[in-house]
């Protein structure tokens, strides 16, 4: 079935040869305590440590390095920060222009990292249609290359990097859970870990307000978000798509969500864990790997 996947495991091996030297390789970290609460061991990748912030500089530097020799005039996104940060970043070290869409309700200090990285911002409402029309009229305006932010099959074998990494930093894990929005993660490190070690469990964990994911697979459908999200979690406010849908539907074998209260306790990330580690305790044994982004 891998062949009706946007993505393949060579692929995502070619992305982490094209971006090696590029990234840093982050570290996995262990804590005792949360081992005791969960019962069992537990490993988290800290892509928070990555440059730019977050994991999203992997496949924006796949995807401009992978983009002919002969230079594009500009490249252009939408986002709510990360991506535009780190393909702000990957244009700047390749010496070409970045234009992000990024919704007028973003952050600002992601707009300002964004602008930090020599990119131009053009605002857009805070919905998916709008994101993806203003970024069409941006391509038409400059000329550039769209670098979508979860769906380019570039992005997503870049992300994927971080699949193949877990697997040789921690060779014994045997489930993984990582954070949904558009699923360009989820979809990469899905495709590397299966073809590598199909028994490793993957887990999709997003808010109970942005459960598109989870619907999605308990629909055995796309269903999208219809509305923006209301949710603290404005990482994770974009919907699955096309590409990472079938990836998601075929190859992750659960998801589950947290609600806003659970988001907001003062030991967030902590409450994340046990919430899953509640959830998965009835599932497979140890160890798992969590990522912190």
């Amino acid at each position: 079935m891998t062949s009706t996947y946007c993505v393949t495991l060579e692929d995502v091996q070619e992305a982490e040869r094209r971006i090696s030297g590029l990234i840093h390789k982050t570290p996995i970290l262990t804590s005792s305590s949360l081992d005791a609460l969960a019962g069992r061991k537990l490993f988290f990748k800290c892509e928070l440590l990555q440059k730019t912030g977050s994991f999203k500089i992997r496949g924006a530097l796949n995807a401009v390095h992978k983009l002919p020799a002969d230079q594009p005039i500009a490249v252009v996104t939408h986002s709510s920060g990360n991506h535009g940060q780190a393909l702000a970043l990957a244009a700047r070290m390749r010496g070409i222009p970045a234009h992000i869409v990024v919704p007028r309700n973003a952050a600002s200090c992601k707009k300002a990292a964004i602008r930090g990285y020599s990119a131009q911002i053009v605002e857009c409402e805070p919905t998916d249609q709008s994101r993806a029309d203003v970024a069409a009229q941006t391509v038409d305006k400059t000329g550039g290359i769209l670098v979508h932010p979860n769906q380019d099959p570039a992005v997503i074998a870049g992300q994927g990097t971080i699949g193949l990494e877990v697997l040789q930093q921690v060779p014994e894990v045997q489930a993984v859970v990582v954070p949904v929005g558009g699923g360009g993660m989820l979809a990469g490190i899905a495709v590397a870990v299966k073809a590598i070690k199909p028994k490793v469990k993957i887990f999709a964990a997003e808010p109970l307000n942005a459960d598109d994911c989870y619907r999605s697979k308990m629909n055995g459908t796309l269903t999208p978000n219809l509305s923006p999200p209301n949710t603290i979690a404005d990482s994770v406010k974009t919907s699955i798509g096309p590409n990472t849908w079938p990836v998601i539907r075929d190859l992750v074998d659960d998801v589950f969500v947290v609600t806003e209260e659970e988001i907001k306790v003062t030991n967030s990330r902590k409450s994340l864990i046990t919430n899953s580690v509640n959830v998965m305790k009835k599932t497979f044994g140890s160890p798992v790997l969590y990522f912190f982004f």
